[in-house]
């Protein structure tokens, strides 16, 4: 398996107590999974095989964390192992490697436990805000175009806002963004 030089500088600026933890974890992936490339995801080190991310590890203050993709993350704080400060504290070293072996074979497979979001019921359409895009017929013709997601995004906003004052000023500028042919979040696109 390749190194990548990007999970060495994040090891060699991680905590005095962490390093030894995330070595020895990088060392038993390369053994159990030679197979595994490495890539850096949402900032911390990941191995995948196949494409699929089959485990992942961290490092904060004082503490580092082991993901094994696919297993249940029930363990206290972040990671399938909970929170770990010294090398003792890793499961041996046997049972870790087979448990990333067994991980990169459920995905490999197809048998991977994915846990998929669950669907999250319809917001209907408040009547002053129907009212508002039926005033404005360029606004409601661009939001029956949207993506079920994005038209949620611009629902929420509304029946979220506490007061009938912020609700009021949230559906004229929900209005005009659409008028103007903007999702809710248009200022985050290019981020």
């Amino acid at each position: 398996m390749a190194t990548d030089p990007r999970i060495d500088a994040y090891i060699d600026k991680a905590e005095a107590f962490a390093q030894p933890i995330l070595r020895h974890v990088r060392a038993l992936v390369h053994s159990a999974l030679p197979e595994a490339e490495e890539a850096i995801k949402w900032g911390m080190p990941h191995f995948m095989v196949g494409g699929k991310n089959v485990v992942g590890m961290a490092a904060f203050k004082a503490h580092a964390a082991v993901m094994i993709h696919g297993e249940d993350d029930s363990a206290e704080g972040m990671g399938t192992l909970g929170k770990i400060a010294s090398l003792g504290e890793l499961p041996p070293d046997e049972d870790l490697t087979a448990r990333f072996r067994a991980a990169a074979d459920a995905f490999v497979s197809g048998k991977a436990s994915t846990r998929a979001a669950k669907p999250k019921p319809e917001i209907a359409m408040p009547d002053d805000f129907g009212s508002a895009l039926a005033a404005a017929p360029q606004a409601r013709a661009f939001f029956d175009t949207l993506a079920p997601s994005y038209r949620r995004e611009y629902l929420e906003w509304i029946v979220e806002a506490k007061r009938p004052a912020t609700r009021t000023k949230r559906i004229a500028t929900a209005v005009e963004w659409l008028a103007e042919g903007k999702k809710r979040n248009w200022k985050y696109a290019g981020c």
